[in-house]
């Protein structure tokens, strides 16, 4: 969209854009949101300002603001007008200060990949070729991940995903009930998926660690906690598929974390203290009030609380992160 803004600022004259809501989905045969835009075919005159509505009519909007071409030209995120004023030029920290964030891995074919403990039990698999793997956000009820001994989920039903770091020649020589399992995927026609068949060996899974806290990506702005994202704090071994982001401690936050590891409950906490504002003015919306974060786009979200939580080594994180941006 950044060659259409750019057209939209510069070669004509933007006059206004109304913006539906997007639980008032304008087409009934497609679930979209929806916009107009006025614009005149001239450039725009000097000090020009947009007109943003959003909601109602075009005739009644049930928001409306003002905004300066030049700030828009600044700001990749046009959905956040008009509820939103022109953003302040700030050093206020953002979760990328603070966390790397990566997209949960994608499996190729989760119901063949992944499997609950019964099922692998019932095949005679061998458990040392998975590792934990947490449930979608819909079957994952808790906030709060805990961990068993051997560093598991405690959850009602545990599920683990199918990741043999071997050949197949070895597979079949040392586990011949998940070579039969893997000859079954390839009957079924796993293997040549797209994710599969590009991979070196179409069962390996892609490398995603652990993560200390996880967010959904995928919400409702009108959700009946007020909370269009949940923040996770993951205290097992549990991997995440690509229905989360992971959430991994830069190398600064990662030494303050192990100086005192009681500090990532308070973190977690304050991420899940973000305004839903706040959240979905970062984000995309989808016709019908489906709400997207992508990786960058959770990275961007201010976050001054957890800045606060320690002050010195956290604002000495937002000073690194200048000063590598400015080399």
């Amino acid at each position: 969209g950044q060659a259409l803004k750019k057209y939209l600022l510069d070669k004509v004259t933007l006059l206004h854009i109304h913006r539906f809501d997007p639980n008032d989905v304008q087409f009934a045969d497609a679930l979209v949101s929806s916009a107009v835009v006025w614009f005149r075919n001239a450039p725009p005159p000097r000090g020009h300002v947009v007109q943003f509505t959003y909601g109602g009519t075009l005739q009644e909007p049930a928001r409306e603001r003002d905004i300066p071409v030049t700030a828009l030209a600044l700001e990749k995120k046009w959905t956040r007008f008009p509820a939103a004023g022109v953003r302040a030029v700030s050093d206020v920290p953002t979760i990328s200060d603070f966390f790397a964030i990566k997209r949960g891995l994608a499996t190729g074919n989760n119901k063949y990949f992944i499997l609950d403990e019964d099922e692998i039990a019932e095949r005679d698999l061998p458990m040392e070729c998975f590792r934990p793997i947490l449930p979608s956000p819909r079957y994952l009820k808790v906030d709060e991940v805990r961990a068993d001994d051997d560093g598991y989920p405690v959850l009602g039903r545990r599920l683990f995903l199918l990741d043999p770091d071997m050949p197949e020649d070895e597979i079949k020589h040392r586990h011949p009930t998940l070579w039969s399992y893997l000859e079954e995927g390839r009957a079924q026609g796993h293997h040549e998926g797209y994710l599969c068949r590009h991979r070196a060996r179409w069962y390996a899974q892609e490398k995603r660690p652990p993560a200390p806290i996880v967010c959904t990506y995928l919400g409702r702005g009108d959700a009946k906690n007020g909370r269009p994202f949940r923040f996770i704090l993951n205290e097992s071994r549990a991997t995440v598929a690509n229905v989360y982001l992971a959430m991994y401690p830069t190398p600064l936050m990662e030494r303050v974390l192990n100086a005192n590891p009681k500090l990532i409950r308070p973190i977690w906490k304050a991420l899940n203290r973000i305004s839903a504002e706040r959240l979905l003015g970062e984000g995309r919306v989808y016709g019908g009030g489906l709400h997207k974060l992508e990786p960058k786009e959770l990275a961007n979200v201010p976050v001054p609380e957890i800045a606060e939580i320690s002050p010195e080594p956290l604002f000495r994180q937002r000073e690194m992160n200048l000063e590598t941006a400015t080399a």
